[in-house]
């Protein structure tokens, strides 16, 4: 068995996702029909818990052109084991800034002996409850790992990152690198334009995926240009929050 994702953001052909951090199953339903190629459900900033996570989950299961990635709040192999048990096949876990950190997200991913992930399957719903009878000895195969890189630090140490055996894929997120560089709220500041334009490329030469999320087109189309597989384009509550002014802009009296 093999993962559809790692197959898909490796065929050269660039994917467009989008974020889902309204925490609700309505919108994930809306935003999934749009044709969109991937989404990711987030744990990190917006108020998705497990439940929530599980609701959305069965929502997109009726999407199966829609490819889904999850980020927990940290690498914390508990909630990456709840995210696994819950049907989760695709986890990208942020602020990882050295080798040790991107292993240790590995292991938590498989189980021993290759990894520390505890078994469960008997309660998991991604085993279908055992119905899966050869769950347990295909799953590690099944599941993808994208560890995002968000800091100086993490630049520093990216090839050795990227060459950890386990690690399908390395994500550059520009909000917190900027801050990092002394640009806190200049996600698009040319010189993390730079930055992000290197990583991707070398992230590219150590044999990975490279992804990235840019909410402007150009910056976007840019970063495929550098080698980017798969980029977040949008994201629910940010397309509410313009929509909506947009639409009171309109009527507002002058």
């Amino acid at each position: 068995m093999t993962n559809r994702w790692t197959q898909r953001i490796g065929d050269g052909d660039p994917r467009f996702g989008m974020w889902l951090a309204s925490g609700s199953g309505y919108v994930t339903e809306i935003c999934a029909g749009s044709g969109i190629d991937w989404v990711l459900l987030d744990q990190e900033h917006a108020p998705n818990d497990l439940r929530t996570t599980l609701e959305q989950l069965q929502v997109l299961a009726g999407y199966p052109d829609v490819d889904v990635l999850v980020r927990p709040p940290s690498a914390d192999p508990v909630f990456i084991k709840q995210l696994l048990d819950i049907g989760v096949q695709n986890i990208i876990v942020p602020m990882i800034d050295d080798a040790r950190e991107a292993a240790a997200a590995v292991a938590a991913t498989r189980y021993p002996p290759a990894g520390i992930r505890g078994v469960g399957s008997a309660l998991a719903r991604a085993s279908r409850w055992n119905r899966i009878s050869d769950y347990l000895v295909t799953a590690d195969a099944t599941v993808s790992l994208t560890v995002q890189v968000e800091s100086v630090a993490g630049l520093a140490h990216l090839g050795d990152i990227a060459d950890v055996d386990g690690v399908d894929a390395v994500f550059i997120g520009p909000a917190d690198l900027a801050a990092s560089m002394g640009k806190l709220g200049q996600p698009e500041h040319p010189d993390v334009l730079c930055a992000i334009e290197k990583a991707l490329e070398a992230i590219l030469e150590h044999g990975k995926s490279a992804g990235v999320n840019a909410f402007k087109e150009s910056v976007a189309r840019r970063y495929v240009g550098a080698g980017a597989s798969f980029v977040l384009v949008g994201a629910d509550v940010a397309l509410l929050a313009r929509g909506a002014e947009e639409l009171t802009a309109k009527y507002r009296r002058p």
